[in-house]
């Protein structure tokens, strides 16, 4: 039944606090929403479904001031692309952390700067989970215990991670694991 009604009667249902209404809405325009978001974005799949995501949730919390309910696919579109436009914003801004971190950093002794971006664009190719266990016990001098419960990974993961990811790096830069 609920594919016979129009977008606008279903706004009208969600609106009265139909969850299924609003269901029913995001089903039928969440394909044009995320594809509009993979574009927009530049093909992260991933990253377009968490927008949507937020997108959705956010429309479902401001649904009372949509103005036109038959107009509901560029409302959701435009608050898609608000959302999208919130994500480049803060991803620029994390980058442009990140780039000044780099370059005010102070390198340790005898690291030139060409190892130190070397090693940041190697530390960048390591799986998240061994990353983090790289970061926390090479880089900030943390315990493999200390990593285990802050990551809740199992101690014997976390050491094999670091070693894993201590000679990946190693490897990328040019060294041996001969230690």
């Amino acid at each position: 039944m609920d594919g016979l009604l129009t977008d606008a009667e279903l706004v009208r249902r969600a609106t009265a606090g139909s969850d299924a209404a609003f269901s029913r809405l995001v089903e039928r325009h969440q394909a044009a929403v995320r594809g509009f978001l993979r574009r927009a974005l530049g093909g992260g799949w991933a990253e377009a479904d968490d927008v949507a995501q937020d997108a959705f949730l956010a429309a479902w919390r401001s649904l009372r001031s949509l103005k036109d309910p038959a107009g509901i696919r560029p409302w959701l579109c435009g608050i898609a692309w608000r959302k999208a436009k919130d994500r480049i914003r803060s991803s620029r801004r994390g980058a442009a952390r990140d780039n000044i971190w780099l370059e005010t950093a102070d390198p340790p002794a005898g690291v030139s700067h060409e190892d130190r971006l070397s090693m940041v664009a190697a530390m960048a190719e390591l799986p998240p989970d061994v990353r983090a266990c790289v970061a926390l016990c090479l880089a900030d001098g943390w315990s493999n215990t200390e990593a285990s419960v802050a990551l809740g990974l199992p101690l014997g993961t976390v050491k094999s991670h670091v070693a894993r990811g201590r000679a990946r790096l190693l490897k990328a830069l040019g060294g041996s694991d001969d230690a």
